[in-house]
């Protein structure tokens, strides 16, 4: 790790207003007009069907964001990983997740457009159902427009073994294609890709497709390319850098590099994990016995099958980390966020969850670095690294 990286730029930190329990799953996006907007979920706990979509924006210069407005009403499901998509046409589109109580294979994406830059909103609709040949589909990371008109919206599939519950052992990504504009699309699979997700793509200079993926085994970032605007990728293979079964993203800066946004951590940094992602949850969606205690810590790691998901390694630190190479290599690095990242439960209402995790990145105009993460699933926070003058 080298703080240099960090010598170039001011920091600034902000909290985002918390109308919630629990905040988390943040996403950045520069809006129609120049401000900053961030959407995320909050509610009483991830699963739970009061769990809904919240949006604030901050304008150039400002240092405090405004008052949180939510932009989902679903009382029977949980709505999560929403984003924000200023389109070529001019509208900004809210694509979210929504599932019945724990169970990601139930999850469809919903799409509510607004036509005046997120001051009001169409009715939400169904863009991309849950199927039972198929299982739940779940986004994360932004739609990526080409220069030919393409739209490429990341996805990974939910599935599930027949009569087992989901655990994220099976998941695989895929991208949706649209060449209207988002009329139509068609699916188009990532091979070799069980067990990767949060597929997150841009192009590169020369033309190909980038995508890097979270890892549920919680071991590596892996990275995939397409030469052919998306129709097919190679198969995702493992860099040199940790993943921790926790969401990454990363953006192209105007200097030609990229920068990534991760924990720098993984399952060898774990001692114990838990069961599942919703072992709180009950049948009914609603929260467990011994929901506030860390008793999902009930597996060692050591007895974790290889393949299987892994959960509860640490969420922390907070990385950024910057590529000269498309992707292939990250040899700068440096902490932006430290802590021990406990996350051995999902719960925010007794404070027991530590992580700094689900970071968002995007660069402004002025070349500014944003970055927004989840801190202890309380509260989101904002990172704004403005260039020094040299």
């Amino acid at each position: 790790m080298t703080t240099a990286l960090l010598d170039a730029y001011d920091r600034t930190d902000t909290t985002l207003p918390a109308p919630t329990v629990q905040s988390h799953a943040a996403n950045l996006t520069v809006l129609p007009g120049g401000d900053l907007g961030c959407v995320w979920f909050g509610g009483t706990q991830e699963g739970m069907a009061d769990i809904a979509v919240w949006f604030s924006r901050l304008a150039p210069g400002a240092t405090t964001w405004t008052d949180p407005v939510r932009l989902s009403e679903d009382p029977t499901r949980s709505e999560q990983n929403p984003i924000l998509f200023p389109t070529p046409s001019g509208a900004l589109w809210l694509l979210h997740t929504a599932q019945r109580g724990g169970d990601q294979d139930t999850a469809e994406v919903r799409l509510r457009v607004s036509h005046d830059g997120g001051t009001t909103w169409d009715t939400t609709r169904t863009l991309f159902p849950a199927t039972p040949a198929n299982g739940g589909v779940f986004v994360r990371q932004p739609p990526v427009v080409l220069p030919t008109g393409r739209l490429l919206l990341p996805v990974f599939r939910c599935v599930v073994t027949p009569g087992v519950k989901w655990s994220g052992d099976l998941d695989t990504s895929a991208v949706m294609i649209s060449d209207d504009g988002g009329t139509t699309w068609r699916e188009e699979s990532v091979p070799g890709s069980t067990g990767l997700v949060h597929m997150n793509v841009h192009r590169l200079p020369d033309g190909s497709l980038c995508a890097l993926f979270r890892s549920r085994r919680a071991d590596h970032v892996h990275r995939s390319l397409s030469v052919d605007d998306g129709d097919t990728w190679s198969e995702p293979e493992p860099l040199d850098l940790p993943n921790n079964n926790s969401s990454i993203q990363y953006v192209p800066l105007t200097d030609g590099r990229l920068a990534l946004v991760y924990n720098h951590s993984s399952a060898a940094d774990a001692t114990d994990r838990r069961v599942s992602l919703y072992d709180e949850i009950d049948d009914t969606g609603g929260l467990a016995d011994g929901n506030a205690s860390a008793a999902s810590t009930t597996a060692t790691v050591q007895q974790a099958a290889p393949s299987a998901a892994f959960w509860g390694a640490p969420r922390a630190p907070l990385s950024l980390a910057l590529s000269i190479d498309g992707g292939h290599t990250w040899p700068l690095r440096a902490d932006l966020v430290t802590g021990d990242g406990h996350c051995l439960t999902n719960n925010s209402r007794d404070g027991l969850n530590r992580e700094l995790s689900y970071p968002s990145i995007t660069q402004t105009p002025d070349g500014a670095l944003h970055i927004a993460y989840t801190h202890h699933r309380k509260v989101i926070r904002h990172i704004r690294l403005t260039p020094r003058r040299r």
